[in-house]
């Protein structure tokens, strides 16, 4: 004997705490099983097992709640198809833009162009004028309006000029000297 039980008896006394404890947990848990089946049947005799007792108004405001997210969803819905919308609209823009800019540029390059063919016919006229005989030109001149033979008169050499004005008429030839000389009056002075 080692302490107050002999061996043998110690371990008949864990063997019957074991048994003991086992025959409690039986019994609290078939209490626990009595005390739900209580309850569930109090609450199926009064019908709200599983169900929630709603405050007056809640399901009102609930479906106030309800009703204002489905607006604001399709507000959204909405602000999107909007939105992608702009963006194809703004796309549009641009390349109407772009199309307009090369639209331009090959515009000014048309002009640009068309004013240098423009002044080298001129010049080639002009030239041709120059060239010819005075005595020729002269009755050619003579059939010009005066400010269309002021022009070409103005870039000739002033030697040639002053043949061909020699040979016109003075009514002619003072029409046409008169609109050289007021060619630059308005032009600014300063």
């Amino acid at each position: 004997m080692r302490g107050r039980f002999p061996i043998g008896r110690g371990a008949l006394m864990l063997l019957a705490l074991t048994f003991l404890g086992s025959g409690v947990l039986r019994i609290l848990d078939g209490a626990g099983m009595a005390v739900a089946r209580e309850v569930a049947e109090m609450s199926s005799d009064q019908g709200t097992l599983g169900r929630c007792v709603a405050a007056p108004g809640l399901a009102e405001a609930l479906d106030a709640v309800r009703a204002r997210e489905a607006a604001v969803a399709l507000r959204e819905d909405q602000i999107a198809d909007r939105l992608a919308a702009l963006d194809l609209a703004e796309a549009a823009i641009a390349r109407q833009l772009a199309d307009l800019d090369a639209a331009e540029a090959r515009l000014m390059s048309t002009m640009a162009l068309s004013e240098t063919a423009a002044e080298d016919d001129l010049v080639r006229l002009t030239s041709v004028y120059e060239n010819m005989n005075p005595k020729d030109a002269v009755p050619l001149f003579q059939q010009m309006s005066p400010d269309f033979a002021a022009g070409f008169l103005a870039r000739m050499r002033p030697d040639v000029a002053a043949e061909i004005m020699s040979g016109l008429t003075p009514e002619t030839g003072y029409a046409i000297s008169v609109l050289l000389a007021g060619r630059n009056a308005g032009a600014p002075t300063e």
